[in-house]
């Protein structure tokens, strides 16, 4: 992944979105990261819907990273909506969530997640999580966006 390629972090929690910014910078990641807060907003951002149309300001996310509790549209039916859009078919979502359940993790990956993370306790942990994620990204491929996906 280059660090070109942006990724789209979900999640219904300001708090936790604040974090995040934080991890990421501590964490080394120079990608472009964009934020919504709610499934809604991320089916809206995938098509370009609204305020996500302008695709200079709000490009495709080569990663998604997922809540999977959240109001109204949770990270579940979202993954369901990816998973129905073949022009979403290489996103790769990562589902970063509080839970532990097996029952979540089944589901999430029955649903098309690529890999299921659990949020740690503390910020050093998530600090060394969110770099493991950075070295992957880094060795892993992408396949090119199509541009026939920006709508």
């Amino acid at each position: 992944m280059n660090e070109r390629q942006t990724i789209l972090l979900v999640d219904d929690s300001e708090d936790d979105l604040e974090i995040m910014r934080s991890v990421f910078k501590k964490a080394g990641f120079n990608n472009p990261l964009q934020e919504v807060e709610n499934g809604e907003k991320a089916i809206a951002y995938l098509k370009g819907e609204g305020r996500y149309s302008d695709r200079n300001q709000y490009l495709l996310p080569a990663v998604m990273l997922l809540d999977l509790n959240m109001p109204q549209k949770n990270g579940f039916a979202v993954l369901e909506w990816i998973r129905k859009h073949p022009e979403f078919k290489h996103l790769t979502v990562v589902a970063l969530t509080a839970s532990m359940r097996i029952e979540d993790v089944e589901r999430a990956f029955e649903l098309g997640a690529n890999s299921y993370l659990v949020k740690p306790a503390t910020i050093e942990e998530l600090v060394a999580l969110i770099r493991c994620l950075h070295d992957w990204l880094q060795i892993n491929h992408f396949p090119p966006h199509n541009e026939a996906v920006r709508r």
